[in-house]
Formats: structure tokens, sequence, C-alpha cells
């Protein structure tokens, strides 16, 4: 292992939170496990105690982004006050594909540092983990971490990483000012959401924000439908990986282009959807001249900064399907915190990673990135202050009716997507040819990928 390295970017300061999270809020999960581990890292309690009190100094691994380095500052700090001997020094990577080289190689030349944050899902799976990654699977504070974002950094039955973050969502956003005003209730069918959408549009409001002009919103549809395709078909991300499921051929998978489809067929679009980008889209639900738009919570911050005063009024709810008592959400897990398998520090590796599951370490990355939705930690709570849509979100988690979503369950994404959805969603092609151009899309990418069965 190489000398730990110095930060490479300056840190700056802006608190985007200030509330705490230890006795406040709801809980992420009705699995009731405590969050407050103790020393339990390590294999036995001497291991821990032995780790925790010989002077060592680790290296830590995260993104460029401000929010991330502050975090980090926040989560390092905290960490040492609890750990006065142990010294975490931090250094930053690119993002996108340029950060993505940065970890590879550095994997490759056996010059990774001590901690490292990644992404979870497919893209962990890329990385070789068991040859790059500590198991960390029978350690002791892996209880404290939700079962459905264990799945996303898994590899051949062994456990990886611990989140990273928060979660955040694919479902609607919706304007609850226009709801009360017609009288709307929250839809759990999709019959009952295209419903509503017709009442909308006879009071002459937008039922349903398109902002094609940033294409990759044009996704949101077919992506947050993932929950109920996995109801119906759970072995479908698996067969999908092996090539023995399609789009076009799967009713269920189908029904996500189906739905984009049915909502410019039936007019419930902006007319000038082509032309309207993600910012406009969120300006028009805030100001109520849209109804929903179906996106990721990781707008949340948006709403916050830009219309903290029409904050109170824009609401949440999960892509329904087609059965009410089988009403459920599809998550994106945050990225992961991983161990480099040749650390010579691996126990005080352990002791950081244990402490990003207590509510001392969520607080600390709290401090300053905001929650977009629950920890994927059991039992831990949220600031009083977060967003509305943030907490429309916990019902879901305490029923244990979520899903991750596909891309952390399967490596196989087409680049072209954003614009298949886009000519699905302006009335270009139908369903049936969006979902069929999307399976010859992916099986380009699968190849590239060297998967078998393609």
């Amino acid at each position: 292992m190489s000398n730990v390295r110095k930060v490479s970017s300056m840190l700056a300061g802006a608190l985007l939170l200030s509330g705490m999270l230890a006795g406040c809020g709801n809980s992420n999960n009705n699995e009731s496990a405590s969050t407050n581990t103790g020393n339990k890292a390590g294999t036995s309690n001497e291991t821990v105690s032995n780790a925790a009190d010989e002077k060592v100094t680790i290296s830590l691994l995260t993104d460029n982004s401000q929010e991330a380095v502050n975090a980090s500052k926040a989560l390092i700090e905290a960490f040492e006050a609890k750990y006065p001997n142990i010294t975490v020094e931090s250094e930053t990577r690119p993002g996108g594909a340029e950060g993505d080289n940065f970890v590879k190689t550095r994997l490759a030349t056996g010059d990774m540092n001590d901690v490292f944050f990644y992404n979870s899902g497919s893209q962990m799976q890329t990385l070789n983990p068991s040859q790059n990654f500590l198991d960390i699977t029978s350690e002791p504070f892996m209880d404290n971490v939700i079962d459905s974002f264990k799945t996303t950094v898994s590899f051949e039955g062994k456990v990886y990483g611990v989140p990273n973050g928060s979660t955040y969502s694919g479902g609607w956003f919706y304007n609850k000012k226009v709801y009360s005003d017609l009288g709307l209730s929250v839809p759990k069918t999709w019959a009952d959401l295209m419903a509503n959408n017709e009442k909308i549009k006879a009071a002459g409001i937008v039922p349903v924000i398109g902002t094609y002009k940033d294409n990759w919103t044009a996704q949101m549809i077919v992506l947050a439908d993932y929950y109920n395709l996995q109801l119906d078909n759970p072995a479908f991300a698996e067969d999908y990986t092996a090539n023995k499921a399609k789009f076009a051929t799967t009713p269920a998978a189908l029904r996500g282009f189906e739905k984009l489809q049915e909502v410019y067929d039936k007019g419930y679009m902006n007319s000038d959807s082509l032309a309207t980008t993600y910012d406009a889209g969120i300006a028009m639900l805030a100001e109520g001249k849209g109804a929903h738009y179906p996106m990721l919570t990781f707008a949340v911050p948006v709403f916050e900064q830009n219309f903290p005063d029409q904050l109170q009024d824009i609401g949440f709810f999960a892509q329904p399907g087609d059965d009410a008592s089988k009403n459920g959400l599809t998550v994106w897990m945050p990225g992961g915190a991983f161990i480099y398998k040749n650390s010579e520090h691996t126990e005080q590796a352990k002791l950081f990673l244990e402490f990003m599951t207590t509510p001392e370490g969520l607080a600390a990355w709290g401090s300053q990135s905001k929650p977009t939705g629950p920890w994927g930690i059991k039992g831990a709570a949220l600031p009083d202050n977060v967003a509305p849509v943030v907490r429309d979100m916990l019902p879901y988690f305490d029923a244990n009716i979520t899903a991750p979503a596909l891309e952390f369950l399967s490596p196989v994404k087409g680049p072209n997507l954003p614009q298949i959805a886009t000519e699905v969603g302006s009335g270009i092609k139908n369903a049936q040819q969006g979902a069929e151009e999307y399976d010859k899309d992916v099986k380009k990418q699968a190849q590239q990928l060297g998967l078998e069965g393609w």
C-alpha cells in the first residue's frame, strides 16, 4: 500500500442540514434492529480494542463533488472524535467515466485506498469484488443494513459494502394544492392515476409534465415501473441478464412502455414537452401549472433551493401497478463504502464502515448532505426538517414494499433508452416498437460486457 494520500481539492463549507438524526423523525424499515452497534466491527472485542488503540492512519477515496467532499469531512471528524488513535486522510477522484477508470487503475496496480466510495449495483460488480474487495458478510454491523441494499453490494453470495448516503426513488411528484382543489386522492392503481389525469385535464391544468428537451427524464415511467415488473416476474433481472427474458416479449416489462405511450395517446402531457427542460418542469409543478412530474426524488434539493415557499405543496407517490393491494416503490440505492482487500489496516477500516451505520455516523453525513430518501440503515431516523416528499417515501420502506431499480440488479442497460423513451413518449414509436428497439440496444451492451448467453 502506498503512503496515505492528501486531499486533492479544497473543502468548502455551506451547511445543507443542521438537524440531527438520533431520536427524531420516522424509521426507514420495519425490521427493528438498533443502529447503535457499539464496537462490533472486528471478530472479537479484543480485536476491536486493539484496532482502536493502535495509532494508525487510513486513507479514504471519495468522488470530488462538493457535497461528497463536505459530507466526508464531517464523517471523518466525527469518526476521529470517537476513535482518536485512528487518523483518516481523504483523497478525491473525478466523477463519471474518468472516475471509473481512476478506480479501475488503482485496483489493477494494487494502489487502492483502505476505504473507497463507489457505485453500488451492476457497476460495482464490474470491479471483480471477490478479488479486490474485503468480504464483510459476517460482520455484526451488517445486521444494521437493510436487505434491499445488501443485494446491490453482493457478488457470488458475499456482501462487500455499507450504504454511502441516502436512498432516492422513482415515481410521481404531484402538486398537493391541485389535488386538494380538485378533490383527488393519491392513486393506488394505474387506472386511478389515469382517472385523476382526466379530471386535471378537464380543469385546464397539464396532467403530466414532460421535459424531453433533457431526454434522460423521458425514461422515468419505464424505470419506475420495475417494482411492478419484479412483483409479477421475480426472476426477471436474472433472466434478463442471461438473455432469457426481453422487454418486448415479457408482458410485465412491456407494461412500462405501454404506460408511457398511454400518457401521450390520451393527451395528458404538455404540448411542448420536446422543448421543455428539467428545470422548467420543476417550475411548472411548483407553480401548479402541471399536476404530476414522473421523476427521481433526487430532484428534492432543486425544489428546496428554487421553490422553498412551495416545498410543502409537493408530494410523491410510487408508480402504481394494476392491483391496489400490491402497490410498492422502485428505489435507487446509494453508493457503497468498500474496503480494499489488500489493505494493511482492515480492522480500522471495518471500524470506519461500522461507524457509517450508526446514528452518529448518519448524523455527521446528514449535516452536509440532506437525505433525498430514507437511509439504507434499519431504524435510522430522518431529520425533523426533511422535505415532505421524503416523508412520503417512508410508508413504503416501513411496510417493506420496495425493490431496487433494475440497474442495481443487472449490468444490462442500453445507452439509448433516453432516446427510445422520448420517441415512445412523443408518439414517434409505439410501446411495442420501443421495447423491441431497446432489446436491440441492450444486446450490443451485453456483448461488450462479455456476458454469457449473448
